[in-house]
């Protein structure tokens, strides 16, 4: 459709068709003639007389290729980088204005025969009223102007949202709530339960049993099992290798306990395993560090 032709290709369009004498639409004497009134096939063959020398071979190349067999036609100039598509629109623009295609073979007597007139006034009437240039490339696409946007039409990009609140006051509250609960905790237990210190230490009466601060005990309760190569060097060392490892291991980023179910699983076991140990060591040894039911015997461990 024309309204869809750039205006630069259009004024190109028009200033071939002055080059070539050809009449131009819209302009003065731009009608088509009709195709009884249509120059000669001399008069056409005129403006192709008159080009240069130089534009003959590049010329009859496009021709040549035009009157070949379809297996035999160039698909592009090797040397000019044409596509062949062009080439073959040219040849068969050049065609339609009787300039180019290729010669017929002489007869047997070796004489050439005349090319018809009527056949060079269709030619020209042809190209006459061909209408202009549509301007498509490979494939058929058309060149065409974008439309242009207002800004304030543009939807504006908006940041995602992400699962994050502010320190304050979502974090800090909650911490501060914390830090007043276990004091009320702590102040209310040293008030209830008595905690006197114990008599001075006598270095010639051992007591029975002697047992380690609560946090040692689980250690402890390892030495009376296994030998302290063991029980203080191998497993406290292996423990505490997991550990340091355990952050190369589980490399999940989430926060949420359901999706850290190994982080979870190692800390809980390594929890239990040592609460265990340091329960048993405070409340089931008595005299000799022995095994002992607290219900039966009693306590042996002061606070």
């Amino acid at each position: 459709m024309p309204g869809e032709v750039p205006e630069h290709l259009l004024a190109r369009s028009r200033e071939r068709r002055r080059a070539l004498g050809l009449p131009v639409p819209g302009e003065e004497g731009g009608a088509a003639p009709p195709a009884e009134e249509a120059p000669p096939a001399e008069a056409a063959e005129a403006p192709a007389a008159e080009a240069p020398a130089a534009e003959a071979p590049a010329a009859e190349a496009p021709a040549a290729a035009e009157g070949a067999a379809p297996e035999t036609r160039p698909t592009g100039d090797a040397a000019s980088k044409i596509p062949a598509h062009l080439l073959a629109r040219s040849a068969a623009r050049r065609a339609a204005k009787g300039e180019g295609g290729a010669a017929p073979a002489p007869a047997a007597g070796g004489a050439a025969p005349a090319r018809p007139a009527a056949a060079g006034r269709a030619a020209a009437a042809t190209a006459a009223a061909a209408p202009a240039s549509t301007a498509t490339g490979p494939g058929g696409h058309t060149q065409r102007l974008l439309t242009v946007v207002k800004a304030g039409s543009i939807q504006q990009t908006r940041a995602e949202a992400q699962d994050k609140v502010h320190t304050w006051p979502h974090l800090l509250v909650s911490e501060f709530v914390s830090l007043l609960t276990l004091m009320a905790l702590v102040t209310i237990f040293s008030a209830l339960v008595r905690a006197p210190l114990l008599e001075q230490a006598n270095f010639n009466q051992t007591p029975n049993p002697s047992k380690a601060p609560w946090y040692f005990l689980g250690l402890q309760e390892l030495l009376t099992i296994w030998h302290p190569m063991v029980a203080g060097v191998t497993i406290p060392g292996m423990g505490l290798i997991i550990l340091m490892m355990a952050p190369y291991i589980d490399k999940n980023p989430a926060t949420k306990p359901d999706d850290r179910k190994f982080a979870i699983c190692l800390f809980t076991m390594f929890l239990m395993f040592w609460a265990v140990l340091v329960i048993i060591g405070s409340f089931f040894r008595g005299p000799g560090f022995n095994f002992v039911y607290p219900w039966k015997v009693g306590t042996f461990f002061d606070l």
